[in-house]
């Protein structure tokens, strides 16, 4: 861990602050913090900049209520700027919505951008907008059983590629078990941001567990 002192900070005694979601990795903001408002933020847990137009301390949340708990802050390579890792209580950007960068500027026609967090939002779409001929919508049709039953057969894919020890088919098979999972989540209302804090829940019992296994063999 560095200290705040190692820090470069600009000649206004300023260091931005990339803030991002700790579930989803999206960019919420840009923001900047001084030597006080970083303080604050690490002894709050709770984001705190310094705002270049009101020239004021300013506690993210503290009149929306949008507070931004702190995961980690980590310095780049060259400790003049900061990226802000937080579990956001609500939208980031003061317009309402989730992040302050939504006016896109230029997108590859041959690159293609995938993301958990765009794939459930699309299977998502064939739920509430149906579209004809999508097998996603085909499910949802079909209704729970049906879901279910291929998550199960998916399942037992998964089973027999891996005990044939193919990789590469392994692969093609959990990708398969990974959506029809993804559209049973959609089905029972299940988010991603549900499995992440039930995951992160695990970790904490599994190192509990571990604790109490090394204390027992003592």
């Amino acid at each position: 861990m560095i200290k705040i002192d190692e820090l470069k900070f600009d000649e206004k005694g300023l260091i931005p602050a990339v803030v991002v979601d700790s579930v989803t990795k999206q960019v919420l903001t840009v923001a900047y913090m001084n030597r006080e408002s970083l303080q604050i933020s690490m002894d709050k847990g709770l984001t705190c900049f310094w705002s270049r137009s009101r020239q004021e301390l300013w506690l993210k949340g503290e009149t929306s209520g949008n507070y931004q708990h702190i995961v980690s802050i980590t310095a780049d390579c060259d400790k003049d700027a900061l990226v802000v890792t937080v579990e956001p209580d609500g939208p980031a950007c003061h317009l309402g919505t989730v992040s302050c960068f939504t006016n896109p500027v230029w997108k590859s026609d041959e690159l293609k951008e995938f993301s958990y967090e765009g794939l459930i939002e699309l299977i998502k779409g064939r739920k509430t907008d149906p579209q004809e001929g999508s097998y996603t919508t085909y499910l949802f049709d079909k209704g729970l059983d049906k879901i279910l039953k291929k998550v199960g057969e998916e399942c037992t894919e998964v089973i027999i590629a891996a005990k044939a020890e193919d990789k590469r088919e392994t692969i093609y098979e959990i990708a398969d078990l990974a959506y029809h999972v993804m559209v049973l989540m959609i089905e029972q209302g299940i988010s991603l941001e549900d499995i992440h804090r039930e995951l992160a829940s695990r970790h904490v019992i599994d190192k509990k567990v571990k604790q109490e296994k090394m204390t027992g063999d003592q």
